[in-house]
């Protein structure tokens, strides 16, 4: 029962980070294409993950740096996704955090979920 929870977590974490991504893809570079926004998600997670796992293993300030890297490294991924350069992409991630944000708040708040999600930084 562990594994399925683990997977319908996995899941459901993906496809609110995804909402994510799409609402600020949507609102930043006029695309709108869900299952799109699902693999930026999952590539840019996988991404943001090895990253600051990498850059964690430096004593001392390794956590800051590999924090700073990894967002760096999950705005690299959705530029090379999306079209209009790093302003736009840094505005998708933007628009991105405070979707995902709102949306976990609101799941939250009725006590359906706790607050993270797999493809944004940070939640």
């Amino acid at each position: 029962m562990a594994l399925l929870d683990l997977l319908i977590g996995f899941v459901v974490s993906l496809l609110i980070g995804a909402f994510g991504i799409y609402v600020g893809a949507r609102v930043i570079a006029d695309r709108d294409d869900y299952e799109y926004a699902i693999l930026t998600a999952l590539v840019g997670a996988f991404v943001w993950w090895v990253v600051t796992g990498l850059f964690g293993l430096i004593p001392f300030v390794g956590g800051l740096v590999g924090a700073v890297l990894g967002l760096f490294a999950w705005v690299y991924v959705i530029n090379a996704r999306y079209p209009g350069g790093w302003g736009k992409a840094i505005g998708i991630g933007v628009v991105a955090w405070l979707a995902v944000w709102v949306v976990l708040v609101v799941l939250e708040s009725f006590e359906l979920i706790e607050a993270s999600a797999l493809g944004i930084p940070g939640l």
